[in-house]
């Protein structure tokens, strides 16, 4: 699975020359990157939160 998606980003990478351009701004760029992270786990602190508080 984890191949499948790496080729799909890769792929993606390749197709929309763009899409590299934001990607190397957000690996040189730490705030960016951070706020990235943010977004995709925030689905999984709020459910970690909601088990603490319970």
């Amino acid at each position: 699975m984890m191949r499948l998606a790496f080729g799909a980003v890769l792929g993606l990478l390749v197709a929309f020359p763009t899409l590299l351009t934001i990607v190397a701004t957000a690996a040189v760029q730490p705030s960016v990157l951070a706020a990235a992270v943010g977004v995709l786990l925030w689905p999984r602190i709020t459910r970690r939160i909601r088990e603490w508080t319970r």
